[in-house]
């Protein structure tokens, strides 16, 4: 059973409080996103497995504790997800990145993957899925069904900010999945953007109206 996790720690939520002000420009909100995920980073791969290993020191031989197991991969759903890239390869320059890219249909509002490229060993690497937002929780659905297809079973989602009925919907469909939130929002309004939230994220990221 996965779990869902709320970050509570200071840095992370003052950084996303900067990041709802609809008066921060993009190269600041740019910078917010690149800084979130490195800390959100640092705690969603708390668990990472480590080895013990010999070492010289300027003074000595000594054991240490080295990254051991499987390696990762970072998925970010296009577009938004891009935003969180550099800062999460900071923490973890060895992670190979796919990518996932997702559009709402106009009539049925399902969402339909059209574009999907990922390591190939995909299936030895634990994923970590990259999303500022979870609203509905339909392009984060589909994500995990298309990355499991190709054979991916160790898969967490990494979100800036979550509305409860899409926490619902995903931990519903893909209940072995884990989720790491920096900030759990009220709910979504009648045109599914999540309240308060903090707009569009990917045309804060870019710049884009």
């Amino acid at each position: 059973m996965g779990k869902v996790m709320v970050f509570d720690h200071p840095l992370i939520q003052h950084k996303v409080s900067l990041m709802r002000d609809k008066n921060t420009p993009v190269k600041e909100f740019r910078a917010l996103a690149r800084e979130v995920a490195m800390l959100m980073t640092y705690e969603v791969t708390r668990d990472l497995p480590t080895r013990e290993v010999e070492i010289e020191t300027p003074i000595c031989p000594a054991e240490v504790r080295m990254l051991a197991g499987k390696k990762l991969a970072i998925i970010p759903i296009l577009r938004a997800g891009l935003g969180f890239v550099d800062g999460m390869l900071e923490m973890i320059p060895s992670a190979k990145v796919g990518h996932v890219g997702l559009y709402r249909d106009p009539e049925t509002h399902e969402p339909v993957e059209y574009y999907c490229k990922l390591p190939e060993d995909i299936d030895k690497r634990r994923v970590i899925i990259v999303d500022p937002m979870l609203a509905t929780g339909g392009s984060a659905i589909a994500t995990v069904d298309s990355v499991k297809k190709r054979g991916a079973k160790e898969i967490s989602l990494m979100f800036l900010i979550a509305a409860p009925e899409g926490i619902e919907a995903l931990t519903s469909a893909h209940p072995d999945v884990d989720i790491y939130i920096a900030a759990k929002d009220k709910c979504l309004n009648e045109n599914a953007y999540i309240v308060p939230g903090l707009g569009d994220a990917g045309d804060r990221i870019f710049g884009t109206k």
